[in-house]
């Protein structure tokens, strides 16, 4: 059974470990999947019903909420702090304050005024930190709440009471600053359910009224404004505009929308107005289906974060055991002062939590999820955001990839006494059933009506065959000649001419000689000339794996400037390919946008679904879908993932060496507790903040400069 539970208070790894060591030992618990970022819980259990599970959570602490699975964190959250804690706080550090200054007034640390004010000062900013300390006692959790508890608690022992209360007071103001940061992180995803308006102007019988947009029924119509933001996916009815489509493909430009075009929900209507039939409600439109998908990514932990949770492990216990040897040895040994060496081994527990290394990989994974989100880039998980810098080849389809996937017929060459108009008819009537962009091609070319196809077959990577009065015929490309044996001299002369053109040529024949031959013309994509420069700049090699033949593809490769072009493949040849790729080291991405590429996309190290706007199978199963029909943003994700790799490195050299640099200074004396404090905390919102950079930082130069 899976249970999602929401936790409030589950901000940071010390909630994360808290949960587990208190559920890990309880009978019937199989797994437990934490995403922090979004504050969920998942429960993999055998239990009848989750309240012995919610009883554990807030047994210690916790205040689970039981969500569904697949319930979108809300975009109504409250401040990220309560004003009254902030005003407690506030007053902790005046009282922390005032005891510091009568300390050093009266040249004591031990008077009543200052105990008392220092025990104040505790009390109200401390109350918190002393509670999840006590929890952490009672789960055997090392974190940084029992490390500061022990470390207030040890500080008030040996006399040292205005610092046992500045340390409190700036513990707390450290919690608070980072909560802030790892909000507008969460922000982040929040903002992209924000884009959708709550009510829409539906046609509720023969009047416009406006309702909850949740309340609209699939096939209803809903009428947008000028300056609107739609609510809901459809397809236009009635009416034309433009719409700014930013927030689903990442294009700048406003896009045209006419009657039998789609519109997304959370895209911007410009100046016209038209009305449109739903054909999603708010759970399944285009942007629900990022957002949980962004959701999702967020708790595949990336290669890097499941290192150092790994090394946080064990890290932590062996800083303690050996703050408990330097308490202990020096006095025993050395005859050495205890308080001394006591005070020594409490800033090292204080520096010892390894919250900074441990929060800043989900924060730099986030970033990058929602930074990409935004451009029109889906990524299903931090760990193709890693793959994404070591990519060194990149494979791409031909058909509807590189080129726009709206081919022509420019040819039409008959054999013996068979005339053009019959050639046509008999192939449109063949390709009538298929979806393939040539065959639709054919079908748009014929005008007159269309002969009936009696036992139709479609033969994957080949072309199709049928009986069409009374007689059998194949149409499809050189290899099917070849097959099915009707294929002569004279068919390949004019094969060779057509595809060293660039077209496409297919040919059709019965079972004594080829018929004729049709070649079909594709334009290519002027953005795919820059993507695959860009690529090459990148230092990324291209490769094109199509279904053409081998003199097609190379001319269609010329044009566009890939490296290597390889036609005549069916949709295992490519797989093949693939696999041959990786094996020899290289990572390899795929890009493709049909059923066909399935096979080579789901081999590939990343796999590029095109175009996945509206399209739910490219959206669930691609590893990263382009919701555009734009190859720049390829070198884009690519550069967003070297840049993310470059901010994880920052921030895990920064945060161990911080600690390192305050294991030193605490050894030699110099480094006091609220230095270590600062130190701690402060390496925590550095690292948040610096992972949050990805945000606002620009990744790429495709789309900065459009006209």
């Amino acid at each position: 059974m899976k249970t999602v539970f929401r936790i409030g208070k589950m901000d940071c790894p010390t909630e994360e470990g808290i949960i587990r060591n208190r559920l890990k030992g309880m009978n019937g618990i199989e797994r437990l999947e934490f995403d922090l970022m979004s504050r969920k819980l998942t429960v993999i259990h055998g239990h009848p019903d989750e309240s012995t599970i919610q009883q554990a959570l807030e047994s210690v602490g916790m205040d689970p909420k039981l969500v569904s699975e697949d319930e979108p964190e809300s975009a109504g959250h409250g401040p990220a702090v309560p004003i009254l804690d902030r005003w407690l706080m506030g007053a902790s550090g005046v009282l922390a304050v005032a005891a510091e200054v009568i300390a050093w007034t009266m040249g004591t640390e031990r008077s009543w005024p200052v105990i008392a004010l220092a025990l104040g000062s505790i009390a109200l900013g401390g109350k918190e930190t002393i509670r999840k300390g006590i929890v952490s006692l009672r789960t055997l959790t090392l974190n940084i709440n029992f490390l500061m508890t022990i470390a207030i608690i040890g500080a008030a022992f040996i006399g040292q009471w205005p610092e046992a209360a500045m340390v409190t007071f700036l513990f707390g103001v450290a919690e608070m600053i980072e909560a802030f940061s790892l909000d507008r992180a969460r922000h982040a995803i929040r903002s992209l359910m924000e884009l959708s308006p709550e009510r829409a102007l539906a046609l509720v019988g023969n009047e416009w009224v406006e309702i909850e947009a949740s309340s609209v029924a699939l096939g209803q119509l809903v009428r947008v404004r000028p300056g609107e933001r739609i609510a809901l996916d459809g397809l236009v009815k009635k009416g034309s505009s433009s719409v700014n489509q930013a927030p689903i493909t990442g294009e700048s430009i406003p896009v045209a929308k006419a009657a039998g075009d789609q519109v997304f929900a959370g895209t911007i209507n410009e100046k016209g107005s038209f009305d449109f039939e739903v054909t999603a409600n708010t759970g399944q439109t285009t942007l629900a289906r990022i957002i949980r998908a962004v959701q999702q990514a967020q708790s595949q932990k990336a290669p890097t974060q499941r290192f150092v949770d790994q090394f946080a492990r064990y890290y932590t216990p062996l800083v303690v055991v050996l703050a408990i040897l330097i308490t202990v040895v020096p006095p025993l040994l050395l005859a050495q002062p205890y308080s001394d060496w006591l005070y020594k081994a409490l800033v090292l527990l204080v520096i010892a939590c390894p919250c900074a290394l441990v929060i800043s990989t989900p924060v730099t994974v986030v970033s990058a999820l929602a930074s990409a989100a935004r451009r029109g880039i889906l990524i299903k998980g931090g760990v193709y955001i890693e793959e994404g810098r070591r990519l060194s080849r990149i494979a791409l389809d031909k058909t509807g990839t590189l080129t726009h996937g709206l081919p022509k017929v420019t040819d039409v060459i008959p054999f013996d006494s068979i005339e053009e108009v019959e050639l046509l008819r008999l192939a449109a009537s063949l390709d009538a059933p298929s979806e393939h962009p040539v065959a639709t091609a054919i079908v748009d070319a014929y005008k007159g009506e269309r002969a009936s196809v009696q036992e139709f077959e479609s033969i994957t990577g080949r072309g199709v065959s049928g009986v069409v009065d009374g007689q059998q015929y194949f149409l499809g490309n050189h290899r099917l000649a070849h097959e099915e044996d009707y294929c002569r001299a004279e068919v390949e002369a004019v094969l060779e001419d057509l595809e060293e053109q660039g077209k496409t040529v297919v040919i059709l024949g019965n079972a004594d000689r080829a018929l004729g031959v049709i070649a079909v013309a594709d334009t290519v994509r002027e953005t795919s000339i820059q993507a695959v420069k860009e690529l090459h700049d990148l230092g990324v090699r291209t490769l094109m794996l199509t279904g053409d033949n081998a003199r097609t593809a190379n001319a269609i490769a010329a044009q566009v400037g890939i490296d290597d072009a390889r036609g005549d493949l069916l949709p295992e040849d490519k797989r093949k390919i693939i696999t041959e790729l990786t094996a020899d080291e290289e990572h390899v991405g795929m890009v493709g946008d049909g059923i066909n590429d399935a096979p080579a996309l789901a081999q590939a190290d990343v796999g590029f679904a095109m175009g996945a706007a509206g399209t739910d199978t490219a959206i669930e199963t691609a590893d990263v879908a382009l919701m555009q029909d734009d190859l720049r943003k390829i070198p884009e994700f690519i550069r967003l993932s070297r840049r993310a790799s470059t901010v994880l490195k920052q921030n895990i050299a920064f945060a161990i060496g911080v600690k390192v640099l305050f294991f030193v200074l605490a050894f030699l004396g110099i480094a006091t507790l609220w230095m270590a404090v600062f130190a701690d905390m402060g390496a925590s919102l550095l690292v948040v903040v610096n992972g949050l950079r990805l945000l606002q930082s620009p990744i790429g130069s495709s789309f900065r400069n459009r006209s």
